[in-house]
């Protein structure tokens, strides 16, 4: 894994959690003292976050040894045992808690991620996530999307076109925002549109988008425009896909799925780090 800039939000992680010092820890455990203890999974799920884990430990004193037993991606069942770490008590204890929450929290955007793509297996639509991550931790809830199967939508606002109902309402409407959009970007770069209903859709079309958002459409509503793009531009819905029966969405013919669930509102994976007695 890179670690050019993870290494500043690691550090910024134990400081928030360790503060001046672990006084628990630096009471009741001698400084000699050395242990081996186990990350176990307590339900099924992929897993993510191992290397970030391995990190956070060395950060913290490089004296921790971190050894995968299984890796990003490999699916688990609880009782599992994921990683074995040893060193120093005192250190492993301090790393301990920034460590699972990064783990937890990462296994859970790939297990959800992991759902999501089996459900709409067989068809052409592809499952992608949004900008609606926790600030700060877009690189790596977007790389446990991909680790669960998933695709990476825009990471920033400059990585491309996507016009909203607000850039609509403030440019004047859907072709004089895709028109302005056009006229100000390299012919390399798409564009794609939100829209809400079927007249939208057909303004779009006119205006030349290469993307169509169906936002907030009922499966009706999706079916209807995906015949009337008809391949002229991709497809997209959005708008509370994690809440929808995914399979009934991808067989309106979209060619994606955007998911924002995926990372502003997902169930961290249930993992525990236990000594060994």
């Amino acid at each position: 894994m890179d670690y050019i800039g993870l290494d500043a939000l690691l550090m910024a992680a134990l400081r928030e959690d360790v503060g001046t010092g672990d006084i628990t820890t630096n009471c009741c455990i001698p400084a000699e003292s050395r242990s081996k203890a186990y990350f176990i999974a307590k339900e099924s799920g992929i897993i993510c976050g191992v290397d970030v884990a391995a990190r956070v430990f060395s950060l913290v004193d490089d004296n921790i040894t971190l050894s995968p037993q299984l890796k990003d991606g490999d699916r688990v069942n609880k009782g599992d045992i994921i990683a074995k770490v040893s060193g120093p008590t005192r250190s492993i204890l301090t790393g301990e808690r920034v460590a699972l929450n990064f783990m937890q929290r990462l296994s859970g955007t790939a297990t959800a991620t992991s759902n999501a793509v089996a459900s709409v297996a067989g068809t052409k639509a592809k499952i992608v996530d949004t900008r609606k991550s926790t600030p700060c931790l877009r690189v790596l809830e977007k790389y446990a999307v991909r680790v669960g199967g998933g695709y990476n939508h825009r990471f920033n606002l400059s990585d491309g076109v996507l016009i909203k109902d607000n850039h609509i309402a403030a440019a004047g409407g859907v072709a004089a925002a895709i028109n302005a959009a056009r006229a100000a970007v390299p012919h390399v770069m798409k564009i794609e549109v939100e829209t809400e209903t079927l007249d939208e859709v057909q303004q779009a079309l006119d205006a030349g988008a290469d993307i169509i958002m169906l936002d907030n459409m009922s499966i009706e509503q999706m079916t209807e425009a995906v015949k009337l793009i008809a391949g002229k531009a991709l497809t997209e819905a959005s708008g509370n896909m994690g809440d929808k029966d995914l399979m009934a969405v991808a067989q309106t013919g979209v060619d994606i799925i955007s998911i924002g669930s995926l990372t502003h509102s997902v169930k961290s994976l249930d993992i525990s780090l236990k000594f060994r007695k």
